[in-house]
């Protein structure tokens, strides 16, 4: 393209309505001409009739008005030209940029050359204004149209628009599309109206941007289909780019892939993550490290590779960003046994066991590690410290640092059966590790340092297991004894209680023996509540099962609940869950359990506090979830209650359960509170856990089975009333009564001639209830075992009307002896008397049998309300 013609003035403005600097010199002359005439008036004013002089004097006039009034319209200045003006017109001139100044109304004002050499003006009279050049260009139209909004508002700016041809006819980038850039803003300190404009073309620039993000989609475009995998991680891990041949080898779908949504461990199989974190570089510094692991495709199947993996750390030490290229390990060709295929499958399995491993020399310094170990022990020993050949035994605990250098010196020795050693995790004594140290008997050329293998296995979860069987053994040993020593412990309490009722029989409140048969009596009464709480926690106190809806009980309980914390700061919130299951407990049982840990929490918190009962539905995958240690995945009802207290230690965690112990002061608790809330638990076949944080509080989990009624179950207890039949009572469904004053307690407990046979192996026992019955009027008739009071019906012909029999007695126990009598006597009436029913109602007694129980210990006056109830039942 040809230029355009040079003009005179195309180093200087097209448009110039400024007062020029040479109208000083025209000041000058009408100086002179206005003097010259001042002069010739004076000097001719006695020769003014000449017609010559008056010509004269007529034009210096005229002259002297065109000069007055050019200065008032502005043609010419009064003042010369200053040297910074003549700077900026320079300056403006030299630009290569078009600029227009304009007034408020658009008009032009000034317009340097480049401006006329762009829009094609060669005269000051072929200049255009922006709007009639612009305007015609919907684009370039609304760009103006917002610039011009911009500076009525006081805001400068600029566009950048596309024309499909250039401004004027003539231009350096050709005659096709150009691109145009226009600034605006106010031209300051001459005036508010006056606007500058600068118009530029940046068809060139466009050109090169464009050029640059071809060039920058062609590298894309090599990086994506790379014979290579590539991807850029965050200092999180999280993946924000990989290219498309990573992507497939993954089966990742690129258009469903969102940088930051997947990270590295995504990425990772096994454990190939232990190996990249190892990779650390110093603050502010990169390192490279290359590695052989697997990665996990879309499917889960594993992808062999090798990494060349790159990261960056941070100024102050924290891990950066990373850049990685993956290489694909290609399975071997069948027949392929060379040694890179060799040494990369080898290295797949090593960092791929689950047990962390580790060369050492003869010193036990460290030659070469696999993923799992730098996993275990990361946080003691870093790969640099392993690449400066830190010695083994920083990995185990202090204790047993002395065992390994034994077991190393017999590897050094080339010994076999190296004994293994337990250590616990050196920062970590939850953790356990069983290290096994093994000899190297044949050095090879790559390492002929090397001395012993090390094998370390994390056995934290076989040790957990191993304290809390050691625990339940301990549990339940300790429950044996106390339930073996509390059957023969009510049977002395059993007598003491029975004497003592007989003595009170027969002394008068007057008597001076009076006040300790009672204090005896208030003792052993005192020393039944303790047998109880022994047998609950052991788990095997008596227990009638019903289905029962804990709303309801907790509703019952709290008014309960509320009077047990009063006098305190302590305030009750019960937050009920929704349509609750049933399950099935002893109701006057759990009511206990949850008195017992209402009462605990209170005291938890001298300063008051907030307990809180709460209940809800626990799904089968929700109770796996709490990942509870021997909680199956089923179907259970919560009960939590907790407290805002001051906690419970960690040391004395293992030990709340166990029975007399407390933590309370002396004389302020036996300790077997939360014993005997841990056997009716799990004598309900439920489970209870608890969470507690010194300073902040516990929390009791209670999980208790969901109840579903058997389908047969439920149509016979439908189809009975229906039928007009009376319902089978179950075993040990008549209750008796325990606790004197009951409103339900016969009027009369006089015997009337009843005959009673007392089947007691325990020999106080037997002839203290002897005693007592034949006191209220009854026949009775004893035997010492279920044997003998076979013989003794035979004696009496069957004529007995009740029997009270022990329930665990030698040769014969009690079910035994009901099942051999209700041959005989299908009718007779039986009550069982035991200090705990393990086994009382386990047997197969008959479906239609009626009989009662009394736990001991029993006073006198129970014994006879027993008896009366049963007779008239």
């Amino acid at each position: 393209m040809t230029k355009p013609p040079q003009t005179d003035d195309s180093l200087g403005p097209l448009v110039d309505r400024r007062p020029h600097g040479g109208a000083a010199v025209r000041i000058i002359i009408l100086a002179f001409v206005l003097l010259a005439a001042a002069a010739a008036l004076v000097v001719f004013k006695n020769a003014l009739d000449n017609q010559i002089v008056l010509g004269v004097l007529g034009i210096l006039a005229i002259v002297g008005i065109f000069f007055l009034v050019s200065a008032v319209i502005g043609f010419i200045e009064v003042m010369p030209q200053t040297p910074s003006d003549g700077l900026g017109r320079a300056f403006l001139d030299s630009q290569s940029e078009g600029t227009v100044i304009t007034d408020s109304r658009g008009r032009i004002i000034y317009a340097n050359a480049a401006y006329g050499r762009m829009t094609g003006a060669r005269r000051a009279t072929d200049v255009q204004t922006l709007e009639t050049l612009l305007s015609r260009h919907r684009e370039a139209g609304e760009a103006l149209y917002r610039l011009i909004n911009g500076l009525r508002e006081g805001q400068e700016g600029y566009e950048e628009f596309r024309l499909l041809k250039p401004l004027g006819p003539y231009s350096d980038n050709g005659s096709g599309a150009h691109w145009y850039r226009l600034r605006a803003r106010r031209l300051v300190g001459q005036g508010d109206g006056l606007q500058i404009w600068q118009i530029a073309d940046i068809t060139s620039e466009r050109d090169d941007q464009e050029r640059f993000f071809k060039e920058l989609q062609n590298a894309i475009d090599y990086l994506d289909h790379a014979p290579a995998g590539f991807f850029s991680a965050g200092r999180k891990g999280e993946i924000f780019y990989l290219n498309a041949t990573l992507a497939e080898w993954l089966g990742v779908d690129l258009t469903q892939f969102s940088p930051g949504s997947v990270y590295l461990a995504d990425l990772v199989a096994g454990e190939g993550m232990a190996l990249i974190q190892s990779v650390q570089a110093q603050p502010g510094l990169t390192r490279t490290a290359t590695l052989d692991l697997d990665l996990r495709r879309a499917d889960g199947r594993s992808f062999p590779a090798r990494l060349v993996h790159r990261v960056r750390s941070a100024l102050d030490g924290a891990p950066g960003e990373s850049r990685t290229i993956v290489l694909a390990r290609q399975e071997a060709s069948n027949g392929d046994r060379s040694d890179t295929v060799a040494s990369m499958r080898f290295t797949r399995f090593f960092n791929n066991t689950p047990m962390a491993i580790a060369s050492v020399d003869g010193a036990g310094r460290i030659l070469r590690t696999n993923a799992p170990f730098l996993k275990f022990f990361a946080d003691v020993v870093s790969r640099d410290e392993i690449d400066r050949k830190a010695k083994l035994e920083v990995v185990l605990h202090a204790n047993e640092r002395e065992r390994f250098e034994e077991a190393l010196s017999a590897a050094r020795d080339r010994q076999v059966d190296i004994a293994p050693i337990d250590s616990r995790h050196p920062n970590d004594d939850s953790r356990h590790f069983r290290f096994y140290v093994n000899a190297v008997i044949d050095q090879s050329d790559e390492a002929p340092e090397e001395a012993a293998i090390v094998y370390a296995v994390d056995v934290t979860d076989q040790k957990a297991l191993e304290t809390q069987m050691a625990q339940t053994q301990k549990m339940n040993a300790v429950g044996t004894l106390a339930g073996g020593i509390a059957h023969d412990f009510n049977n002395v309490l059993t007598a003491i209680l029975l004497s003592s009722d007989h003595l009170l029989l027969q002394a008068r409140p007057s008597d001076s023996s009076f006040a300790d048969l009672m204090e005896i009596k208030r003792n052993a009464n005192r020393a039944a509540v303790l047998v109880r709480q022994l047998l609950a926690f052991s788990r095997k106190q008596t227990m009638r099962p019903s289905v029962l809806n804990l709303t309801d009980v907790i509703g019952d309980l709290r008014m309960l609940v509320d009077r047990l914390i009063s006098g305190t700061n302590v305030k009750l919130h019960v937050d009920y869950g929704r349509d609750l299951w049933p399950v099935k407990a002893d109701l006057s049982q759990f009511e206990q359990v949850l008195i017992n840990l209402c009462v605990n929490a209170r005291d938890a918190m001298p300063e008051g506090g907030r307990i809180t009962i709460s209940t809800r539905n626990i799904a089968s995958v929700e109770a796996a979830a709490f990942n509870y240690r021997g909680l199956p995945a089923e179907e259970f009802v919560l009960v939590e209650v907790s407290d805002n207290g001051t906690g419970i230690a960690p040391e004395i965690m293992d030990k709340i359960f166990e029975p007399f112990f407390t933590t309370k002061e002396v004389g302020k608790g036996t300790g077997l509170g939360l014993a005997m809330v841990y056997g009716i638990i799990k004598q309900s076949g439920g489970y209870i856990y608890l969470e507690s944080e010194v300073g902040e509080g516990t929390s009791f989990r209670i999980f208790l089975p969901r109840f579903i009624p058997e389908t047969a179950a439920v149509a016979a207890a439908i189809a009975a009333p229906q039928e007009g039949k009376e319902a089978v009572v179950p075993a040990a469904s008549v209750p008796v009564s325990q606790t004197s004053g009951s409103e339900n307690e016969p009027a009369d407990l006089t015997g009337k001639s009843a005959v009673v046979l007392l089947v007691e192996d325990e020999d106080a026992v037997r002839r203290g209830g002897k005693r007592m019955l034949e006191t209220r009027g009854y026949t009775v008739h004893e035997a010492g075992s279920g044997v003998e009071a076979l013989d003794i019906m035979e004696e009496l012909d069957g004529k007995v009307d009740i029997v009270v029999s022990d329930v665990v007695m030698p040769e014969m126990d009690g079910p035994t002896l009901l099942r051999e009598l209700r041959k005989k006597y299908p009718d007779l009436k039986f009550i069982f008397v035991s200090g705990y029913a393990e086994d009382a109602f386990a047997r197969n007694l008959p479906a239609d049998a009626k009989f009662g129980f009394l736990p001991k210990p029993f006073s006198l006056k129970q014994l006879a309300v027993a008896v009366r109830e049963m007779l008239d039942a």
